[in-house]
């Protein structure tokens, strides 16, 4: 049945706006920006079966376009959509966690961190640099490697924080596998970047590992 015979009290709209969003399912948010189902099936109906066979919200938004449409009710159109959605949130978040941001804390810092790289397929490694108060002045992604490595350059970092003027930086890169436990030539980088920085001055406050939805702190762990 499509969802314009349904009683207005149980179309998703009608609810999220007498209501408010948090008190629908993912599959009536999912449904509302679909917009349309297909035959015998309303735009919940294929909400549903997108999650089911995804595995969930996260995993839905992740998804590559080719699989997306190989679900019967969706195309290239409804694919767009939904990534749109997924762009807006996360630019939401990262505006949202920059202007709060706070440098002392791993928590937030690692929060952040996922918005901007956890969900790359590809491995970065990014810089953060601070000001004498540890305050942001720029986020870099300064190496891009392949699905498992990024070759990293101490000699690089130095001139990126001297450039830039920075007092101390912050170092960060993903995991892809989404497993985000350092490995050992991690903690060996990030010796020799201490190293290489300290000799003009620049501390490295900590190192972190990101994953999709994990991240590991090099400060917590005791490495830095």
């Amino acid at each position: 049945m499509a969802i314009s015979q349904w009683p207005v009290t149980e179309r998703p709209r009608e609810r999220l706006l007498n209501l408010g969003p948090k008190y629908l399912t993912d599959a009536e948010l999912v449904a509302i920006f679909l917009r349309t189902g297909t035959v015998g099936l309303s735009a919940v109906d294929v909400a549903r079966q997108l999650l089911s066979r995804f595995g969930g919200l996260h995993e839905l938004l992740n998804v590559k376009v080719e699989d997306f449409c190989l679900q019967q009710g969706v195309g290239p159109a409804k694919y767009v959509q939904l990534q749109a959605v997924r762009e807006l949130g996360l630019r939401l978040q990262k505006s949202h966690l920059k202007e709060c941001i706070d440098l002392n804390t791993s928590i937030k810092v690692g929060t952040y961190l996922q918005c901007e790289i956890g969900h790359y397929k590809r491995e970065v490694f990014c810089v953060l640099l601070l000001d004498n108060q540890h305050r942001l002045l720029e986020f870099v992604e300064l190496f891009q490697g392949t699905i498992d490595s990024a070759s990293v350059y101490p000699r690089e970092v130095v001139k990126l924080a001297l450039a830039k003027n920075a007092a101390a930086v912050i170092l960060a890169h993903n995991h892809p596998s989404g497993v985000a436990e350092p490995s050992a030539s991690d903690r060996l980088i990030t010796k020799a970047l201490v190293d290489a920085l300290a000799l003009v001055d620049i501390r490295i406050l900590d190192h972190f590992v990101v994953g999709a939805s994990e991240w590991v702190s090099f400060a917590d762990r005791g490495f830095m």
